[in-house]
């Protein structure tokens, strides 16, 4: 009895592994479908700006996955999400607006009197830097709010409200910022050249969500390994 038991564990145990190996390799095929196939073929058809909404639908997934991660296991609900999207967002878009002749200015510049780049926008001009800056930026920002609220023990509907405050905080202020960033009306970046083209044109826009399926499917996959053991973790385990 005993050794049947055991050899039904482990038999069920077998299966388990085996489906999350099939649901794991379905969801790699589709993803390399969606990447790497679909954008050729709607820019072959003629529906080339389609490709534009794949590549915010996988920005979208990839903000699904932290919320999932943060609310789903910790039962923490965070509702700033979009903080750290935009400062990733605007470092991107401050590069993109430097692409220009030596000498010239982002055109918004020259609506406020503005006749000189400011100094934090000169970093910009260089491609590593804003590499970096896409993914330490960020990174510090959380880091800073998450030392901050769990020093001080913050959870439930209070980290909520506290992490919708950060995000009105943020975006009161970028949008004070006409002369620096162009307030309200943001950074406009489909029509800048980019390696000869435009942002905004289907090739290009089909180079990003390649460069950004592959990125994201690298840091992905690593932390799709690490997950399921953090979230098992006394860390990682919510304590309600």
């Amino acid at each position: 009895m005993v050794d049947n038991s055991a050899e039904m564990r482990r038999g069920a145990s077998n299966g388990r592994r085996w489906r999350s190996l099939l649901e794991v390799g379905i969801i790699v095929v589709a993803a390399l479908l969606l990447i790497f196939v679909v954008p050729p073929l709607l820019v072959g058809i003629g529906q080339g700006f389609r490709v534009n909404l794949l590549g915010r639908y996988l920005a979208l997934a990839i903000a699904a996955l932290g919320i999932d991660l943060i609310w789903g296991y910790t039962g923490i609900l965070s509702l700033g999400h979009g903080l750290f999207f935009a400062l990733g967002g605007y470092s991107l878009a401050m590069y993109l607006q430097l692409q220009l002749p030596a000498g010239q200015l982002p055109e918004f510049f020259t609506l406020y009197g503005v006749t000189e780049l400011p100094a934090f926008w000169q970093p910009f001009y260089s491609l590593p830097f804003t590499i970096a800056a896409i993914i330490l930026l960020p990174s510090l920002v959380a880091a800073v709010l998450g030392y901050l609220v769990f020093r001080n023990r913050i959870r439930g509907v209070y980290f909520s409200i506290l992490t919708q405050a950060s995000l009105i905080v943020f975006f009161n202020f970028f949008n004070g910022q006409q002369k620096l960033i162009n307030g309200t009306n943001g950074l406009k970046t489909d029509t800048a050249v980019l390696f000869g083209q435009q942002v905004g044109a289907p090739p290009m826009q089909a180079s990003f969500l390649w460069t950004d399926g592959v990125v994201s499917g690298g840091c992905l996959c690593p932390l799709s390994l690490v997950n399921p053991g953090a979230v098992r973790s006394p860390v990682g385990c919510h304590p309600g």
